[in-house]
């Protein structure tokens, strides 16, 4: 029997299984990546952006269709609930059930606690003040209560269905480690481990597993473009450019410089754990948060 799954957070910028996938954010970077790897795997898709990705959204469900998998676009806002709720409902409206739920949706905007930056972070990020209640309650709106709110509402659909499922949502290695400048950021996906910790524990007698994936610094857009990413969102606040080469090489080697493969990662590589998370294979896996990051933090 077809197994259907919702991807979110994959616009940012192994296992042999029949599944329909809905990816939420997902146009770019890991989610895309993600939305990709279920496919190939034989899982049909679901992808979901924001409104205003919905171009993009179109060209993954055509890569997706070439894939010989059923796919649909659907555009929201993850922070809103009302909008998560009706992207399940509209999954299951058209795959026919909810199985997997990856929250994949995600924002980075750094910000120091104080008005003291770094000046590498500084000339590659355009961050130059510190975290505003705006700021903490976007990326907070975003990174916590959207992966929250894709929990729920996955859960309630799977526990109506009767048959268990996956929830896997996205945290990060500075949600392993907090990171300077990254007060909001780190805060958030420190915040997701605690509930996928407290999804476990409460879903497990649903035949309901519940991990997050936490990513180390990864080859994508988000990467590529923080500084106009931010100025988007901040207006006059951050430098309104695309961080250079040898900016974002001095950030990667400053980030790597103990990290054991000393190398930026890639989406492909973060899709290949989300896919394991996905599979039968990861059926007894569950409360936990694992890692991809090139040996940044050990454990």
């Amino acid at each position: 029997m077809t197994r259907v799954a919702i991807v979110t957070g994959a616009a940012q910028g192994l296992f042999s299984y029949q599944l329909p996938i809905v990816v939420a954010h997902l146009a770019k970077g890991i989610g895309r990546a993600i939305a990709l790897k279920l496919a190939a795997d034989g899982i049909d898709v679901a992808v979901n952006d924001i409104n205003t990705k919905e171009i993009d959204l179109e060209q993954v469900v055509a890569e997706i269709k070439r894939l010989g998998r059923k796919s649909i676009a659907i555009p929201g806002d993850v922070s809103k609930e009302v909008e998560v709720q009706n992207m399940v409902k509209r999954t299951v409206d058209v795959l026919g059930s909810l199985d997997i739920m990856v929250a994949n949706a995600g924002i980075h905007i750094g910000a120091s606690i104080l008005d003291i930056t770094d000046d590498i972070f500084d000339r590659v990020m355009g961050i130059n003040f510190k975290v505003t209640d705006d700021i903490f309650d976007r990326v907070m709106g975003i990174n916590f209560k959207g992966v929250l709110y894709c929990y729920r509402a996955a859960a309630m659909q799977m526990i109506k269905q009767g048959k268990g499922g996956r929830i896997i949502g996205a945290s990060s290695v500075w949600g392993l480690r907090a990171e300077a400048f990254n007060v909001a950021y780190s805060t958030s996906k420190f915040a997701v481990r605690a509930a996928t910790q407290t999804a476990a524990l409460e879903w497990g007698q649903h035949n309901i597993t519940v991990n997050a994936y936490a990513p180390g610094l990864t080859e994508t857009p988000m990467v590529a473009i923080a500084g106009l990413q931010a100025s988007d969102i901040l207006g006059g606040a951050c430098m309104k450019r695309i961080g250079q080469a040898e900016e974002i090489a001095a950030l990667a080697s400053d980030i790597l410089g103990g990290a054991c493969m000393k190398r930026i990662g890639q989406a492909e590589e973060i899709a290949a754990l989300v896919g394991f998370l996905a599979s039968e294979g990861a059926s007894y896996v569950t409360g936990q948060t694992l890692s991809a990051n090139g040996g940044m933090v050990l454990s």
